[in-house]
């Protein structure tokens, strides 16, 4: 799916590169069929945001997704929080990364949401769709983290929903947006917010389906070809996720 791949962009570290791209990528968003007019409008300004001083907005993104934990662009940090459980997270999605032919050269975590996004862009589109599906909760968790500080990075989120056309799981969301939501120029809140007990979940609870148990089990399957369609051989040599590792 092209959409997920332009999405994926849109979310990554404000670069030179992604600015000279824009006007292609502005074309792409409005032509694409899946995405509602709003959504459309909502990513052209985005566009126009990003279309800005380069170093304004790479402050921006900094600000906004490298200092508070709500706002972080790391989809286990909301499911797993600190615990230990995240690290053999991170190893199972990393495992589904190569077993897919999928081979990023990055330094980001493979939980990286602009990474997810573009391996799922590679998907066929409803395994694509059920894949974006899992996570719904914390999507709308963060599109209404932003909305709340007028960012038109929400317009992002507002359209991955779009695209999954999922019903966020209620008591999960509610879960998610009961947790501290500092400013992240608080310092003292963010201290706070950091210094918290992270809230560990597991089988049974809320949040599961966007777990070790549910999201990666998705993974899985989403890496599977359709019945009667010959799997996909991955390129060799394969390169594998490079990453500091999960804070366990």
């Amino acid at each position: 799916m092209r959409i997920l791949k332009v999405l994926s962009a849109l979310l990554s570290y404000p670069t030179d590169e992604l600015v000279t791209a824009l006007p292609d990528i502005r074309t792409l968003i409005e032509v694409d069929p899946l995405l509602r007019k709003a959504d459309r409008i909502a990513l052209g300004g985005l566009i126009d945001h990003l279309g800005g001083d380069l170093y304004d907005r790479q402050e921006v993104y900094g600000l906004l997704f490298d200092r508070t934990r709500a706002l972080s662009l790391h989809l286990f940090e909301h499911v797993h929080g600190e615990s230990r459980d995240r690290g053999q997270a991170m190893v199972d999605l990393i495992r589904v990364y190569e077993e897919a032919g999928f081979s990023p050269t990055t330094s980001e975590l493979p939980d990286y949401l602009p990474l997810f996004l573009e391996y799922a862009s590679l998907l066929p589109v409803k395994a694509a769709l059920d894949l974006i599906t899992q996570p719904a909760h914390v999507l709308s968790a963060l599109a209404e983290r932003l909305a709340k500080r007028k960012s038109p990075y929400e317009a992002i989120f507002r359209a991955l929903l779009t695209l999954s056309n999922a019903k966020p799981d209620a008591a999960a969301l509610a879960a998610l947006m009961a947790e501290a939501d500092p400013e992240p120029d608080d310092l003292e809140a963010l201290d706070a917010a950091w210094a918290e007990e992270e809230v560990l979940f597991g089988p049974g609870s809320a949040a599961a389906d966007c777990g070790k148990e549910g999201l990666t089990a998705k993974l899985r399957q989403a890496s599977r070809p359709a019945p009667g369609v010959e799997a996909a051989q991955p390129a060799r040599p394969r390169t594998k996720i490079q990453h500091s590792g999960p804070r366990i």
